[in-house]
């Protein structure tokens, strides 16, 4: 009698332990696993400007359909998507105008910002059309910018995306090396193919450092690019393109595939 009220009553406590661990466990993961929507946001890289295929209705921010955002969406179906991720979008532009979708139920957020902020386009401009003496002046601009102003600017959007999202997690992707280097090639110098991709360098390191600072998650994704730069035998991206300059340095739907989907999917 004795021992079966023992046994009733460690059965007793059991359960009530249990049941308070369990509710404790599901009352801490609700919100996360209603947190499941995605939201991408960005420039050019993550519109997928380059890939082509675009969508219609997203006009001139050319969102496209082998950007990784959508190939990522076709993929695993979150309860909600939204894409909008623009071309040619800055720091200021992200948070005026992208941010809108954001909640407490976004469990995932992309992210690509900073190269426009740098004047990246400008740059390829300069380094294209004038002297090397001129290109690495102009890069040493875009580099001082990077060190100097950037990182209060990616603080602030990457305050912001946690304050509107704070059950999601924040995956912000860098930008590849554009050139591959001692191989022989038909338009810009070493020097400046060297300088160019030692900026881009600059700017995922400033951006990596700044993505830790705040507890998101860098995707870096030069390596799946490596071997895949203009000037080797297979690039993933579009060198100047005479007929369309806007897909100029952008990346292809491979490199969309091949170098951005996976190191997104990894880092997930």
């Amino acid at each position: 009698m004795r021992r079966s009220r023992l046994s009733v009553l460690l059965g007793s406590i059991l359960l009530a332990v249990g049941t308070a661990l369990t509710g404790a466990t599901a009352a801490h993961a609700s919100p996360q696993a209603a947190a499941d929507g995605y939201v991408a946001l960005g420039d050019s890289y993550s519109s997928g400007v380059g890939a082509g295929s675009y969508i219609s209705s997203s006009g001139d921010c050319k969102r496209s359909t082998k950007a990784y955002p959508y190939l990522w969406e076709a993929a695993n179906s979150p309860s909600s998507f939204n894409f909008t991720a623009c071309s040619g979008a800055r720091t200021d532009e992200v948070l005026a105008s992208q941010l809108g979708p954001l909640s407490t139920s976004t469990g995932l957020v992309s992210l690509s910002v900073g190269g426009n902020d740098a004047g990246f386009a400008d740059v390829m401009t300069t380094c294209v059309l004038q002297s090397e003496s001129t290109c690495l002046s102009r890069i040493n601009t875009a580099r001082s910018y990077v060190t100097s102003t950037l990182p209060g600017k990616l603080n602030n959007v990457y305050s912001t995306i946690r304050n509107r999202a704070p059950n999601a997690k924040v995956v912000v992707l860098g930008y590849p090396r554009f050139y591959k280097l001692g191989a022989t090639c038909i338009g810009l110098s070493e020097a400046k193919r060297a300088a160019i991709n030692d900026a881009s360098d600059l700017l995922n390191s400033v951006t990596a450092q700044r993505v830790n600072a705040h507890g998101f998650t860098f995707a870096d994704v030069r390596t799946p690019f490596t071997g895949h730069e203009i000037c080797s035998s297979s690039s993933w991206l579009h060198s100047v393109n005479w007929t369309n300059i806007g897909e100029s340095y952008h990346p292809k739907a491979a490199g969309q595939s091949g170098g951005y989907l996976p190191a997104f999917n990894n880092a997930a």
